[in-house]
């Protein structure tokens, strides 16, 4: 699995293009706006897109979801049912935080903990991840060791609580009960900033301190 991060919006929201290198077949997930941006990056990769995937519904996660979508011919998939208020509003969202209006719309697929997702030859695996936003998940190349993680863990830090209906217990009790459970070596690739692992994170992060 090969992947690209193209950084979008205002608010420097990393886009994933995930790749399955047999073939050539790829999701964007979390496409939060900039779609000819983003368009531009899948031609200039080569690939195929076969999905749109969100990992929560935030609008600097979702807000180039629907156009995408419709350009590519393809479904989007996530996140879980819990995040469906935040896609409700995504006109509010877009007022609050001076983005062009994205109208609300839901996924075709709604995802829970231990679906699956395949992109390619490659199944993702899929953890439901509450505490940023309730319906948060993430997905998993358990082969690749190789995890998005949206906006639940960062590079020495967590994701934020005070949005609507957050929570900080949650949201630790995620990474400790689900996260960092699937490995040291395994590496992240966060909604923001720069990559990570779970093993660096688990001994550096001034968040997952006892």
């Amino acid at each position: 699995m090969r992947y690209h991060t193209i950084p979008v919006t205002p608010f420097a929201q990393n886009c994933t293009l995930l790749v399955c290198s047999q073939t050539h077949t790829a999701a964007l997930i979390d496409p939060g706006g900039e779609a000819d941006q983003l368009i531009a990056a899948v031609s200039d990769a080569g690939v195929e897109i076969s999905a749109i995937l969100l990992t929560h519904g935030h609008l600097d996660h979702v807000g180039a979801a629907q156009q995408l979508a419709a350009h590519y011919g393809v479904t989007i998939t996530g996140p879980h049912l819990a995040d469906r208020f935040l896609l409700d509003n995504l006109p509010a969202q877009s007022e609050m935080f001076g983005f062009p209006r994205c109208e609300p719309f839901h996924p075709q697929r709604w995802l829970e903990e231990g679906d699956r997702v395949q992109v390619g030859q490659r199944q993702l695996e899929v953890l439901h991840c509450p505490g940023h936003t309730p319906g948060h998940v993430v997905f998993f190349d358990a082969p690749a060791r190789l995890l998005i993680s949206g906006d639940v863990i960062f590079r020495g830090g967590v994701g934020r609580t005070d949005f609507p209906r957050g929570s900080h217990q949650h949201l630790i009790a995620s990474i400790r009960q689900k996260l960092l459970p699937l490995g040291d070596d395994v590496t992240f690739l966060p909604g923001h900033g720069p990559i990570s692992t779970l093993g660096a994170e688990r001994l550096s992060n001034p968040f997952l301190r006892e």
